[in-house]
């Protein structure tokens, strides 16, 4: 999360981790200062080759579609590569009864972009 808040704070937003929040469906409330306008981000540390999402994850990039991130971080060892933020996904609905989904790592980092 750590590499997400601070790839945040270098473009100039204001970020306040909310990922003690139940049910929320992100980590980071990322927050654009001259204009008020508010990014969701649900951070995932990924080391292996498929990260899996929570239904309320699903559901709230769903919900926002234009404020919602999926930011990817490569754990290799003791360091962090990245963040790479996933934007306007087109996440499946969760079916009745399931509550997680998981994806290739591979797939989500073709689409997913650095940030700058």
């Amino acid at each position: 999360m750590q590499a997400t808040q601070e790839a945040e704070e270098h473009l100039g937003y204001e970020v306040r981790d909310v990922s003690g929040e139940r049910g929320l469906g992100y980590d980071l409330e990322s927050r654009n200062p001259h204009t008020g306008r508010l990014r969701f981000i649900e951070v995932k540390g990924v080391s292996g080759d498929t990260v899996t999402l929570t239904k309320n994850e699903i559901l709230a990039a769903r919900n926002a579609p234009e404020q919602f991130r999926l930011s990817l971080v490569q754990i290799q060892g003791e360091s962090a590569q990245g963040p790479r933020y996933l934007s306007k996904f087109e996440f499946a609905e969760p079916s009745f009864g399931e509550t997680a989904r998981s994806f290739s790592v591979r797939d989500l980092l073709e689409r997913a972009r650095e940030v700058h």
